[in-house]
This record gives C-alpha cells, sequence and structure tokens, in this order.
C-alpha cells in the first residue's frame, strides 16, 4: 500500500480519536456538572433538597400506643408540676370567685420518646404534637371557666430530651370558686386556692407532685388588685377521696388577700358618721320650729337608708351580719331617735299648753259665780283696781320682777284656782304642778340632755367597734 493513503487513515483515525475524548455540551448551558462544582458547594449543601426517599423522624411517635401512660402495668408514673403566676385579674365578692392567668408545666418521663443524640439536645415543639402523645389529664377542681390562650397559636410549648424526659408548658386563664368569710367585711382577709387534680388516674396510676415544694410557685412582682393587698402565695398538697373512684392526688395554691379598708372609709364609713352628726344639729335648733326639724330628720333617715342599700346591692345576699352592717344599722338607729327625741319634745309642749288652757278655762268659769265672796285681793284682781306691787305679790313673783299685764292675770287666775281648792288636793296639785312646770315648761332640756348624750354614746360604739372588728 502506497505511503500516502495510509498516512491518510492514520490521520483520520486521529481525529476521530481525539473527538472521542471530548466532553459532550448539555442541551441547556445553566446545568453543571456535579463534579465540577466547588468544594464550599459541597460544604453548603441542603440534604433536605436533594434527600431521597421517606425521612426517617427521630422520634417514632407511630410505632407505640400512646393511648397508654408510660409504664403502663407498673408504679405510678412521677408527674412533677410548677406554676408561674403572670396575672390576678379579678375577685368578685357576689360571685364569689378569682380569676387567675398562669403558665402551668408538667415534667414527666416518657421512654419511648427517647431519641439518640450525640449532643445531648432537647427538641421543642408546639402544640401539634401534643394530640399525638400521651400527656397528663391534670384539670382545675371547683373551677367555672378556663381556656387556653391561642392567640396568635396554641400556647403550648413541648420540650423532649434525648432520655425521653418531657416539659409540657402551656398558658391558662382560670375562673375558680373562693368560699369566702363575709362576717368582718370590709375589714377581713380571704384565702383562696386553685386545685389540680388528675382526672383519670388515681395515685395508683399517676402520682402529682410540686416539683421544687415552695419553691415550683412563681409569681410576677408587678402583680397587684384595687381592693386587696396581696400578702402570700404558698402551696400545699393532700390525697382527695371520691367514693366511686377511689383517692387522687390533689396539689393547692393558696393565697391569701388582705382587703383595703380606705375606699370604704370614704364611700360608707364616712358618709354614714356624717349623717349621725348632722342629726344632731336639730337638738340646736327651737322645737318651735317644725319645718326645720322634721325636714333635717327625715333627710338624714333617707340618706341612711339610701347607703345601706347601696352596699348591700354589692354585697352577696348572706345569712349573716356583716361588720359593715352592724355600723350602718347602729349609725340608722342613731338618726333614727334623732328624729323621735323632736316627737318627744313636740308631744310634750302640745300637752303642757292644751293643759294650760284647760286650767285656765276651769279657773275663769269656777270663778264667775262666787264673785261676790273673794278676798280683798281678789275683788282688786277682778274689777282692775290693784297696784302693781300688790298684783305680783300675790302672784307669787317678788316686786323686782316685773309682768306684763295679761301675764299677770293668768298667774293670778291659777294661784286662786289653787288657793280654792282643799288643803290635801292643795298638797298634791302643788306636788305635781311643780314637776310639770319644770319639765314642760323647759321642753329644751331634753334638747340640752340629747347634746350630751346622742355624740357620747356614739363615741363610745365607736371604740367598741373598731377595737373588736379592726
Amino acid at each position: 500500500m502506497p505511503y500516502f493513503p495510509r498516512l491518510i487513515l492514520f490521520l483520520f483515525c486521529l481525529m476521530v480519536l481525539v473527538e472521542s475524548k471530548k466532553p459532550r455540551r448539555r442541551r441547556w448551558t445553566g446545568q453543571l456538572e456535579m463534579h465540577k462544582s466547588s468544594h464550599s458547594y459541597k460544604k453548603n449543601l441542603d440534604v433536605t433538597k436533594i434527600r431521597t426517599g421517606k425521612p426517617q423522624p427521630l422520634l417514632q411517635v407511630d410505632d407505640h400506643d400512646f393511648t397508654m401512660r408510660p409504664a403502663f402495668g407498673g408504679p405510678a408514673i412521677p408527674v412533677g408540676v410548677d406554676v408561674q403566676v403572670e396575672s390576678l385579674d379579678s375577685i368578685s365578692e357576689v360571685d364569689m370567685d378569682f380569676t387567675m392567668t398562669l403558665y402551668l408545666r408538667h415534667y414527666w418521663k416518657d421512654a419511648r420518646l427517647a431519641f439518640p443524640s450525640t449532643s445531648n439536645k432537647s427538641m421543642t415543639f408546639d402544640g401539634r404534637l401534643v394530640k399525638k402523645i400521651w400527656v397528663p389529664d391534670v384539670f382545675f377542681v371547683h373551677s367555672k371557666r378556663s381556656f387556653m390562650h391561642d392567640t396568635t397559636t396554641d400556647n403550648i410549648m413541648l420540650r423532649v430530651f434525648p432520655d425521653g424526659q418531657v416539659l409540657y408548658s402551656m398558658r391558662i386563664t382560670v375562673t375558680a370558686m373562693c368560699n369566702m368569710d363575709f362576717s368582718h367585711f370590709p375589714l377581713d382577709s380571704q384565702t383562696c386556692s386553685l386545685e389540680l387534680e388528675s382526672y383519670a388516674y388515681t395515685d395508683e396510676d399517676l402520682m402529682l407532685y410540686w416539683k421544687n415544694g415552695d419553691e415550683s410557685l412563681k409569681t410576677d412582682e408587678k402583680i397587684s388588685l384595687s381592693q386587696f393587698l396581696i400578702q402570700k402565695f404558698h402551696t400545699t398538697s393532700r390525697l382527695a377521696f371520691y367514693s366511686s373512684t377511689g383517692w387522687y392526688n390533689r396539689l393547692y395554691i393558696n393565697f391569701t388577700l388582705h382587703r383595703h379598708i380606705f375606699f370604704f372609709l370614704l364611700q360608707t364609713y364616712f358618709p354614714a358618721t356624717l349623717m349621725v352628726m348632722l342629726s344632731w344639729v336639730s337638738f340646736w335648733i327651737d322645737h318651735r320650729a317644725v319645718p326645720a326639724r322634721i325636714s333635717l330628720g327625715i333627710m338624714t333617715v333617707l340618706t341612711m337608708s339610701t347607703i345601706i342599700t347601696g352596699v348591700n346591692a354589692s354585697m352577696p345576699r348572706v345569712s349573716y351580719i356583716k361588720a359593715v352592717d352592724i355600723y350602718l344599722w347602729v349609725s340608722f338607729v342613731f338618726v333614727f331617735l334623732s328624729v323621735l327625741e323632736y316627737a318627744a319634745v313636740n308631744y310634750l309642749t302640745t300637752v303642757l299648753e292644751w293643759e294650760e288652757r284647760k286650767l285656765r278655762e276651769k279657773v275663769r268659769r269656777a270663778l264667775l259665780p262666787c264673785m261676790c265672796g273673794m278676798l280683798h285681793s281678789r275683788t282688786m284682781m277682778l274689777d282692775r283696781s290693784y297696784s302693781e306691787s300688790e298684783a305680783n305679790s300675790l302672784a307669787g313673783y317678788p316686786r323686782s320682777h316685773i309682768l306684763t299685764e295679761e301675764e299677770r292675770q293668768d298667774k293670778i287666775v291659777v294661784h286662786l284656782a289653787l288657793s280654792s281648792e282643799s288643803n290635801s288636793s292643795r298638797k298634791k296639785g302643788l306636788l305635781g304642778s311643780q314637776m310639770g312646770l319644770r319639765i314642760f315648761q323647759n321642753t329644751h332640756v331634753i334638747d340640752k340632755y340629747s347634746r350630751l348624750i346622742f355624740p357620747a354614746s356614739y363615741i363610745f360604739f365607736n371604740l367598741i367597734y373598731w377595737s373588736v372588728f379592726s
């Protein structure tokens, strides 16, 4: 074979070999070969995007029956509890309850939730996992209303540790009953408690306990109430027995409240005291000023009735007497007695005037038929031919005490009527007249005594009241 064709065949074979070793171009130039990627790209690669097949979860939730409690059939599972009180929202005396917002946390161990971990770090989940695993069925005893906060999402946190330890936390607002004693209201202190208990599991299956004793209860330092001073928070626990189901562990959150008295001093005690003092003003008003004294007495009585009604409207209808009831009703009695005091003064004054008029008419009728047999002094009186000194001495008054003409005639008539009676009748009548004139003619004496007796009695009552209830 000639040299030239061999050379052409050799070149052709060489070109085919070179072309076969060249990399082929992709149709889309944006796709690069994996082996040309940089080292940093391989290091930061998101494995969740290139993982093929179904991922294997760390928590084997679907491999266990979580309708059963942990270690079912064995000893009771211990569940620790701690609480952080966020706020004490309100205390209602009418409904006898309180409203509290708190963070409730449970601690227990469930070996079914254990997972392998080299860093021993926990995993945190939200409320979606709670529906798939077992959690303690703790509820609030004697609660009226309660709800779990769900803004912006359910306020639930679940934290699982590699060894199976579980922390379950939730934010709850609960309104619970509080048995209050108002016998010393408003000088009272109330002790309320929030009770936690498992609903289904007895003490043989679940053992509730405070995780850190008294340190398990934390409170916000900013907690305050308008009417109460929060004195103390503390925890207790005991067993509760139900005849049909058995014994249950029950935890108590106890707190003591002391009521602020200043509000009631301004709204109740001070107005009531002023009304009682105002009723005493009538003792300095003339007993002949009937409209003034009657209006003052009726006004104070109606005001006291309004104060009593307002206080009872904001309180439950208890069957026993409260401390504020004692003060208000005693004050009401003092006001009412001041009205009765003027009624007595007015009545005695009317009786006196009526008896004096009756006596004058009787004497005048008795003296008219026997004018001829009168003594010289009596003749002078009837004829009005007597001197001023004789008339005054006849009426029983000294010369220095000058009387008007009308008064002299009335006194002389009374004197003549008394002298015309028998000796025994005269003595008896004089004694009665002296007592009557001393009391009835000086009706202001009753007011004078009332000015001292009423204030002294009310002050004495206040001393006893505040020493007993404060």
